[in-house]
């Protein structure tokens, strides 16, 4: 059944306003797909009769619309680039640069089920033991409180745990359980998860090292990805990283970063400030 253009519109708005994600037109075979569940789930016998619903249901099945509606594609070690050159450029040098406090703090923003903040902790276990002494944290945040729910008990079925990982990894870092695969409990421990909007209040907290925000900027508007960047360069340390998508870049009105240049990895720095002229002036 083809989706009522009222119930699309109101889908739309609905979306926009708790999340800022922007869903086009000619995206309502996506809204269809991803509300028919909702749908049943509530009685109802398709998705224009589930938006009539939230006149009487509104705030609990709104948040359902909404968690349904966010994207949630992942995979471990995604894309494979910005992993490599955090193993040979990015961390590296923060090693260097942070010996003397031996503290390193990631955040993967938009984390959905877990698999980037995990990948994260698998490459630090495995190619920098130095780092098993020092204060370690990864934090993995997300819009929806039900694929953070997920990602919390670190279990992944085997069609899951087939995109990306190796057998080797597999076997090093899970533990089978009957038809799941369930991660380490020291590397469990690395990772912190937590909700954010990424486009509500942030909390106050200490300065990341290390923000990964990929394949997430596509979904919103100019002024929101300008708005959201702003936030993130107040967040990052001075010599600190940005990891975006391989396809993705910063907006032109956003000059904190520079782009490192590392073919497909998507990985910024935050500009370094060049001394101005009179301070040269004597």
């Amino acid at each position: 059944m083809t989706l009522d253009p009222d119930a699309f519109e109101r889908i739309r708005k609905l979306v926009y306003q708790r999340t800022a994600i922007v869903l086009a037109e000619g995206k309502e075979y996506l809204v269809e797909s991803r509300l028919a569940p909702v749908a049943r789930a509530h009685g109802c016998a398709d998705v224009t009769e589930l938006c009539r619903l939230l006149d009487r249901k509104r705030e609990s099945l709104a948040n359902e619309v909404v968690e349904a509606m966010t994207t949630n594609e992942t995979s471990f070690f995604r894309d494979h680039h910005p992993f490599e050159a955090l193993k040979h450029t990015v961390l590296p040098d923060l090693i260097k640069k942070r010996a003397s406090t031996r503290k390193l703090r990631i955040w993967c923003a938009a984390c959905s089920t877990g698999q980037e903040p995990y990948s994260l902790a698998m490459l630090i276990d495995e190619h920098f033991p130095q780092l098993a002494t020092w204060k370690v944290s990864i934090l993995g945040t997300d819009v929806s409180k039900a694929v953070l729910a997920r990602a919390r008990t670190g279990r992944y079925r085997q069609i899951e745990v087939n995109r990306g990982l190796g057998a080797n990894t597999l076997l090093r870092y899970f533990l089978r359980d009957g038809l799941e695969w369930e991660i380490r409990t020291d590397l469990r421990r690395m990772v912190q998860f937590e909700s954010l909007n990424l486009i509500g209040p942030w909390p106050r907290t200490e300065k990341f090292d290390i923000v990964f925000l990929r394949n997430v900027l596509i979904y919103f508007d100019h002024a929101t990805k300008i708005s959201i960047l702003t936030k993130i360069r107040d967040l990052i340390a001075d010599d600190g990283y940005m990891v975006l998508g391989g396809s993705e870049t910063t907006p032109n009105e956003i000059t904190s970063f520079e782009r490192v240049p590392i073919a497909r990895a998507g990985i910024y720095r935050m500009l370094r400030q060049r001394p101005s002229q009179s301070s040269h002036a004597r």
